[in-house]
């Protein structure tokens, strides 16, 4: 049985399309062959491909591989680091005293 995947709407579609576009740039760079690279990050030459295609179908445990491989890993660690709405969110969602002394600090 073939796996179902979620659709994307178009711009994330796009997104994850570029950062395929930039791994496969990276890997390039790096003049590592496209099965080198595919060993060395423990997956196939067509997970690979797919990883560098943007695939949707690809575990995220994938694309974290290959940018391991790139020496680009350390990059993901800005992912989600700052979320200034969430901080906001749980600012109002403070009563009023506890938002005022945190809001001081």
């Amino acid at each position: 049985m073939a796996k179902r995947i979620a659709p994307l709407l178009p711009p994330l579609e796009r997104r994850l399309a570029r950062l395929g576009e930039r791994i496969r740039t990276a890997r390039l760079r790096r003049r590592l062959s496209a099965k080198l690279a595919a060993e060395r990050a423990g997956m196939s030459l067509m997970t690979l491909r797919s990883v560098e295609r943007g695939g949707m179908g690809v575990t995220i445990g994938a694309y974290v591989a290959v940018l391991h491989v790139l020496g680009l890993d350390s990059d993901l660690d800005a992912v989600a680091q700052a979320d200034p709405l969430g901080r906001d969110l749980q600012d109002a969602a403070l009563p009023n005293a506890a938002r005022t002394k945190h809001a001081a600090k």
